[in-house]
């Protein structure tokens, strides 16, 4: 607890609920392992808010000088543990009740980077503790991650110890530097979760655990500061159409608790896992919570007659949850979607308003390999057209098809005005081969060409560097005066052409109703403004 009052204490708890809450779904998305139930966001949430609820409570009878911190920390723990569900549940109030135990067991020290560095240490000791098989690349990495990345902050900090009480500001300060730190890190093992877990790798997505809890970190450092959260990375969902893990054939989701005495949670573990899987069985001497997959959930809570008072049940059916999940998310995700490599912005909004997503190429329109292969993987879409829309960038565009796991087609675009042409036969609803097929056959019906600025004087003499130069194609057709040169290149592409597009680049000397006046008989002018570096005009013609 970073503060010396309970409420200052709430708004922490408070500020890292409202950063989870506002991406609750994305998380929900996510949720592949150990079952594709999509509820680990609420279920994060759920244990969130069962700590704020107490908080509430306890704020009835005091500050916290007059409570204590024991019963403070206590109360927390015990109320996190019971409105825990869902492995994601269960698993956060473990961390919750590690943090409460280190707490409690160093009575009389302030609230320090040292403190807070070694209840991050007892968190993930207590949640690798609670799981019978950690899996690596989860939540539990992440959280093992960030504690290691706080120990090595505070190692390298003048004065990572408070002997002394100092202002709000400057307490707060010391905490967000070391919980800042420890989040770049938690960033980092989250990104990193699917070279250690295949379920994630499979469905395309990060741990949704792991991700919450950076959620979680970035709201507890907003508060600390009095500033917007640090950002964080957003994630598409999981593929649909790829294989996702099961929890065996088990169906419900069952959750409980049991209150007794001289409770402990070792002889529980084998009885539960004759009747399910998933089991997680935590908590004390006086209060556990129970977690397990299984078919049979009144043979779960049976088990524990005689032993204690069993309350809070809570059965949820995974074939439902995941079968309602999967019909979410095909609606939400579309069948094939279109990456188109792009330079200025206004290229990129005309591409954007045709429902392509777009990689930025630079001036010179070079992406790499790699960065093509981020991009594909960013497309909301189980399959992927890539427009390279420049020669130099088709052969990076079909290696990075090569390594994507996504179905993707890679159309020969050799110009921006092409792909332009070209997005608009996009059906998201058909298949990347398809919709490969249809643009192919838009792009036999399309001719373009460009006026930009000449880079160096022309050996033949016909024009000198900083002159006009138009081309149909990649054929040099005209040279001299921008509208003189435009006016020869709108001529060509309009002699069969119903409709001619101009997309205007930065620098452009002529003004749009001068371009206009340039246009053939007959031929219609659709004018955008593209931004893009190199090309004084872009065109097409259909």
């Amino acid at each position: 607890m970073a503060d010396p009052s309970l409420l200052r204490f709430r708004l922490v708890v408070e500020a890292a609920l409202a950063q989870l809450e506002s991406r609750r779904e994305e998380v929900n998305d996510l949720n592949v392992f150990p079952v594709a139930d999509g509820d680990t966001g609420d279920n994060m949430a759920l244990t969130l808010r069962a700590v704020l609820t107490e908080l509430d409570n306890l704020s009835t009878q005091g500050e916290i000088d007059e409570i204590g911190r024991d019963q403070i920390v206590d109360s927390v723990a015990r109320a996190a543990l019971l409105g825990a569900r869902g492995n994601s549940g269960v698993i956060l109030s473990q961390l919750i009740r590690g943090a409460a135990e280190e707490l409690i067991s160093r009575p009389g020290e302030l609230v320090d980077p040292v403190l807070v560095a070694a209840a991050m240490a007892r968190a993930a000791d207590r949640a690798y503790g609670s799981v019978r098989e950690p899996a690596e690349g989860t939540i539990l990495t992440v959280v093992r991650e960030m504690a290691a990345r706080a120990a090595s902050e505070i190692a390298h900090m003048a004065e990572p110890r408070l002997q002394h009480r100092v202002d709000d500001a400057t307490q707060n300060e010391m905490l967000a530097y070391v919980l800042e730190h420890a989040l770049e890190a938690g960033e980092a093992s989250v990104k990193r979760g699917p070279e250690l877990l295949p379920v994630l790798r499979d469905a395309g997505v990060v741990d949704a655990g792991g991700y919450g809890l950076t959620i979680v970190f970035a709201g507890v450092i907003a508060a600390l500061r009095g500033t917007e959260p640090p950002p964080l990375e957003h994630y598409a969902p999981a593929r649909v159409t790829h294989p996702q893990h099961q929890s065996s054939t088990y169906r419900y989701c069952t959750n409980f608790a049991v209150t007794g005495t001289d409770l402990e949670p070792g002889p529980w573990l084998e009885k539960l896992e004759l009747l399910g899987d998933s089991v997680l069985v935590v908590g004390d001497r006086h209060t556990l919570k129970i977690h397990v997959h299984t078919n049979e959930p009144e043979r779960a809570t049976d088990l524990f007659a005689g032993a204690g008072e069993v309350s809070r049940l809570d059965v949820a059916d995974m074939h439902e949850q995941v079968g309602q999940r999967t019909e979410r998310l095909a609606e939400a995700i579309q069948t094939c979607g279109v990456l188109a490599v792009v330079a200025g912005d206004g290229m990129r909004e005309l591409f954007e308003s045709l429902g392509a997503a777009v990689l930025d190429g630079g001036p010179t329109l070079n992406p790499s390999t790699y960065e093509l292969l981020a991009g594909i993987h960013e497309v909301a879409a189980e399959q992927v057209v890539v427009l390279p829309n420049s020669p130099n960038v088709r052969m990076a565009a079909e290696r990075a098809a090569e390594l994507s796991e996504k179905a993707v087609r890679v159309i020969a675009t050799r110009s921006m005005q092409a792909g332009l042409a070209a997005v608009v036969s996009l059906e998201p609803s058909r298949d990347a081969e398809t919709n490969a097929a249809a643009m192919e056959e838009t792009l036999q019906h399309v001719r373009t060409g460009g006026v930009t600025k000449a880079a160096r004087d022309d050996t033949r003499g016909r024009f000198r560097r900083g002159d006009s130069v138009g081309f149909i194609d990649e054929e040099l057709v005209a040279w001299g005066e921008p509208g003189e040169t435009l006016g020869i290149v709108l001529g060509e592409l309009g002699r069969e052409a119903e409709l001619l597009t101009v997309i205007e680049g930065d620098g452009a000397p002529l003004e749009g109703s001068a371009v206009a006046a340039l246009a053939p008989r007959g031929a219609e002018i659709e004018f955008s403004r593209g931004g893009q570096p190199a090309w004084w005009w872009l065109v097409s013609a259909e």
